[in-house]
């Protein structure tokens, strides 16, 4: 039998944000609803197939798009996609449109919006989604890969964010 122990959720948020993470922009479509999110919940999962997975907050109603649409893409960002993290974070108070209206996005493959000028971009399609108490994890195949150039990329620590 597995001894649980509690730890609370505030205690764990601060140790969790000395966990330096790359930042990221997820973004999906279904019809003419798009919808964008900035996270560091995401990592490889496996090179055959090329494949992601990324960790999604269950408890926002708009995410439900992600859940539904079958697609996304994985954006990764970079220093100088400051103002993008914060527009897509919620930081901005900006609507879905003006999200995406701060920044050039093109599609590849699947329809998701890919980010013209991420460092590395990721067009997936969702293969499982795994349900936990307060997030989703969404694994999706890779579809296609488009890299930019290299710039220093943005991390997020210590509840900001730095160049590396």
């Amino acid at each position: 039998m597995l001894n649980r122990q509690h730890i609370d959720p505030g205690l764990y948020r601060d140790a969790m944000s000395r966990y330096a993470g790359h930042v990221q922009l997820v973004t999906t479509a279904m019809g003419e609803l798009r919808r964008g999110v900035t996270i560091t919940a995401a990592c490889s999962v496996s090179d055959n197939p090329a494949s992601v997975l990324i960790c999604l907050n269950n408890t926002n109603p708009k995410n439900d798009i992600f859940f539904r649409s079958g697609i996304f893409a994985l954006n990764t960002l970079g220093a100088h996609h400051q103002g993008v993290a914060d527009a897509f974070s919620g930081r901005t108070a900006l609507a879905d449109d003006d999200r995406f209206a701060s920044a050039r996005f093109e599609m590849l493959v699947t329809g998701a919006p890919v980010l013209a000028d991420a460092l590395a971009a990721f067009d997936c399609r969702v293969t499982d989604i795994k349900e936990m108490p307060t997030h989703n994890v969404i694994f999706g195949e890779v579809a296609a890969v488009r890299f930019s150039e290299k710039h220093p990329a943005l991390i997020y620590m210590d509840r900001d964010y730095h160049a590396l």
